[in-house]
Parts: C-alpha cells; sequence; structure tokens
C-alpha cells in the first residue's frame, strides 16, 4: 500500500516515513501543500498524512479541494493545533482521524492500520483485497486463488493491488507506473509491461478465471473468463 505523507517539518517527515516503510509500505513524502495537494489528486495512494500547517497551501486548504474533486483519499490530519474548533473544522471537511502533536508512533500505526481497514471495507484484522476468485494478502504478498497461491514480489503485488481496487475500471501505464514505483523513479512504460506479464504467469500458476486485459492505447483492467 502507498501513503502520501505531507509534512513541512523535514525532520519529522522522514521520520515517519522510515516508520512507515520499516511496516512495509511505500511512502512518498510532500513538504508543501501545493505539491501534496497534485500528488493526492493521482489516485495512486491508499493513504494521506496531512499536516495543518503548511507552506502555500494549509492542510485545511488541501483536504478542501480534495474532497470538492470528489476525491475519497483516506486523510489522517496532524498538527499542533489541538484547539477544538480545529478539529471540527478538520472533521467537517472531511478528515478521517485527527491526531495532536506530540503523538506517540504505536498510535499513529493504530490510526494508520485503521483507516486502511476502513477504506477496505473491514471491520476486523482482515486486510485482505478480494475480486472475482481472487484473494491478496498484505501480510504475506500473496495471492490465492482457492487452495493455490502465489508469493508475489513487492511491484507485482503493488500493481494487482491497485487492479483489483479499481475492479474493470481501466489504469493506464501512467497510473500503474506512479504507484509501483512513484515521482522520483526512473522507470518507464516498459517496466509495467514487463511486470503485467509476470503477473498474468503467477494467475495462470494458481488457476484463476482473472484475466489482465490489455485495453490498446488506454492501458489494462481485470476481466473474469467464462
Amino acid at each position: 500500500m502507498r501513503i502520501l505523507v505531507v509534512e513541512d517539518e523535514k525532520r519529522l517527515a522522514q521520520n515517519l516515513q522510515e516508520l512507515l516503510r520499516r511496516e512495509g509500505y511505500t511512502v512518498d513524502v510532500c513538504y508543501d501543500g501545493v505539491s501534496g495537494l497534485d500528488n493526492a489528486l493521482s489516485d495512486i495512494y491508499d493513504l494521506m498524512l496531512l499536516d495543518v500547517m503548511l507552506p502555500g497551501m494549509d492542510g485545511f486548504a488541501v483536504l478542501e479541494q480534495l474532497r470538492s474533486a470528489g476525491k475519497h483519499l483516506p486523510v489522517l490530519m496532524l498538527t499542533a493545533r489541538g484547539e477544538l474548533s480545529d478539529r471540527v473544522r478538520g472533521l467537517d471537511q472531511g478528515a478521517d482521524y485527527y491526531l495532536t502533536k506530540p503523538f506517540q508512533m504505536p498510535e499513529l500505526l493504530a490510526c494508520v492500520r485503521l483507516l486502511l481497514r476502513r477504506s477496505n471495507g473491514e471491520s476486523g484484522g482482515d486486510d485482505s483485497i478480494r475480486w472475482g476468485d481472487l484473494t491478496l494478502q498484505p501480510g504475506t504478498f500473496q495471492v490465492c486463488c482457492a487452495e493455490r497461491s502465489a508469493r508475489l514480489s513487492r511491484k507485482e503485488y503493488d500493481l494487482l493491488e491497485m487492479l483489483m481496487r479499481n475492479g474493470g475500471q481501466i489504469l493506464s501505464k501512467e497510473q500503474l507506473l506512479l504507484k509501483a514505483w512513484g515521482y522520483e523513479s526512473n522507470a518507464e512504460d516498459n517496466n509495467v509491461e514487463v511486470y503485467i506479464s509476470f503477473l498474468r504467469r503467477k494467475l495462470e500458476l494458481v488457476r484463476s478465471r482473472v484475466r489482465i486485459r490489455t485495453v490498446r492505447l488506454a492501458g489494462y483492467c481485470l476481466e473474469e473468463a467464462e
């Protein structure tokens, strides 16, 4: 899963990035509100950690524009401003949770897990992702079909996760490239093509009815064979 951290305190942002990466998440960092909003609108993230006091555009404005654009990206707001009016404003504008600095890292991780489970439609601890006859296991990077399973690499997992979360929707190579490699990578379209071919072999290995369809000049989507 990919998390966006928008925090202008560089030391805190880097600490959060390191902590979340140790937990197995892919993490990108922005240090101002304008670039944070631009990244958040890309549809490649599963969660955003958003500071309130940001240069360029504050967290409230970022959140308001994100929600006005119809984006339902879960947002965990982080701020040193603990006044009730600020918390109410953030929640009313569409924040999913609110942590006041200083906070303990175990508490933050618990909030991250909660919001990711909630966005997956899970009420309990099962954070598996399902589409068709496939089940994707985040904890083990395994894709399962009935009693058969195959282990995925990190890139394979990221690509299949995004395809499964979007169902039959067509995703462009650019969207998939950003999801698996991020903005700072030099990876190109052919990297996506190579890993899609790897994924197709894994789906054949577990004998799934799900196929990855290439849509010419558009991208890829999932479909179920008859």
